[in-house]
């Protein structure tokens, strides 16, 4: 049986929040998730890069790892991981045929996103995994990874105003739903958070009686490097950042800070572990560097203002793009602050490749209009010295590098849907 044929139909259900249809799903299945030890992440964005690098260290210390992340790039194996290892295409198959037997005909059907999240805790309760680092769907309080009673740690990487159309229109809204994850008594790692919702959370944390923890940024120390200093006895841990971008410091020292929990819970992680783990820690599709036609290419999902604003800055410090014009190739969907993320990449002189989003992954979302974003664009950036719109990424593409220099920075952004359609096509993550 192929995997979408099982799970695509499950899309008409759409997004709805809510833990009833989850719990019911594994109580008939035996609640799997009783049997595994979990680290739950949260956050409007980093979530990804600090589950990869929580997976990537303790997979290098010898402990059976497994990592929920959504949405997926190319393949929805690469949601369930385990030892950094996706699952085989076969295992994915049975167990979505457990969860079906287990859909009882006379309870709500779960949505798309409940099906592979109970697949998701079936396989780590098969797997027999030490722990599993599972990031947050959409929110927090009403995700349906949140029916872990007792995690390990849990952590809130960011909160910006992202999904307030499901999560509040506040960011102080926003972060009481993110803030659902925590748990009685269990540590929250936090980051830095905007002052109405930092001060959500932590009368959350407050009430709750869990230790807060707040780590500082690390620290660059030389070109994919960094140094990050213990929360407990302030010592120092140089470490490699293979990941891109100057938030990678905040998202690397989440993680670290995470890990401190765990060694003080008596999990044995060495520094060698910590180095090595960061070190081979890869998550495509953000801030990565690739080419197409022998041209130079930078691919990030970049799909909300606070992501664009990071990918801005990681632009800007690149020597470059000083002084010189930069090539976007956008796609965004329709519910995005489209205003805001051109007010946070455009500049005088830039080009700009509107194309639409390829797939359309859940119903009620659909592609922005490219016409109207085109007028928008040229609404807060009058300067761009061009305005395209192409039928597809690929065109758009063809269009770009036949009309740059070898040194020319061209950047496909707006969708991490659009960022796989990429990556699908040129087969980039299967090499990798």
């Amino acid at each position: 049986m192929d995997i979408d044929s099982v799970i695509q139909p499950l899309q008409r259900f759409g997004v709805h929040l809510g833990l009833d249809r989850i719990v019911n799903l594994l109580a008939n299945l035996g609640n799997p998730h009783h049997n595994v030890s979990v680290i739950h992440v949260a956050g409007t964005n980093g979530k990804g890069s600090v589950c990869a690098y929580l997976s990537s260290v303790l997979t290098e210390a010898g402990y059976r790892t497994g990592r929920y992340t959504s949405p997926h790039l190319v393949d929805w194996t690469e949601r369930i991981c385990l030892n950094e290892q996706p699952i085989s295409s076969e295992e994915l198959n049975q167990l979505f045929q457990q969860v079906q037997t287990a859909i009882l005909p006379n309870e709500p059907s779960p949505t798309q996103f409940e099906v592979i999240t109970a697949a998701a805790w079936l396989y780590f309760a098969q797997a027999k995994v030490d722990v599993a680092v599972v990031e947050v769907g959409l929110g927090g309080r009403l995700d349906a990874t949140n029916v872990c009673l007792e995690p390990l740690v849990t952590i809130i990487t960011s909160i910006s105003r992202e999904h307030w159309q499901q999560l509040g229109p506040t960011v102080a809204d926003i972060a009481r739903e993110k803030a659902g994850i925590l748990k009685p008594g269990c540590p929250v790692v936090v980051g830095q958070l905007p002052p109405d919702a930092e001060n959500v959370v932590r009368s959350r944390a407050l009430e709750l009686q869990c230790p807060i923890f707040t780590p500082q940024p690390a620290r660059q120390i030389a070109t994919g490097w960094a140094e990050y200093e213990t929360i407990q006895n302030s010592k120092f841990i140089q470490y490699p950042l293979p990941l891109a971008g100057q938030i990678q410091l905040n998202n690397s020292a989440l993680a670290l800070a995470a890990l401190e929990i765990l060694q003080q819970q008596g999990w044995q992680i060495s520094e060698a572990a910590i180095i090595n783990g960061m070190a081979k820690t890869k998550w495509p599709g953000r801030m990565q560097w690739t080419s197409w036609k022998n041209h130079k290419l930078l691919i990030d999902g970049a799909h909300n203002t606070a992501a664009a604003e990071v990918l801005s800055h990681y632009v800007d410090s690149l020597d470059a793009v000083k002084r010189k014009p930069v090539t976007w190739i956008m796609g965004m969907f329709a519910d995005k602050d489209h205003a805001d993320i051109f007010a946070a990449l455009l500049r005088p002189g830039d080009r700009l490749f509107l194309v639409p989003i390829p797939v359309e992954p859940w119903p009620g979302r659909t592609s922005a209009n490219l016409d109207e974003l085109a007028n928008l664009a040229y609404n807060v950036c009058p300067q761009l010295s061009d305005r395209q719109i192409h039928p597809d990424l690929f065109t758009a593409l063809e269009t770009a590098t036949s009309t740059a220099t070898k040194d020319d920075l061209i950047v496909v952004c707006g969708s991490l849907y659009l960022v796989g359609n990429f990556l699908a096509a040129t087969n980039i993550i299967r090499k990798s």
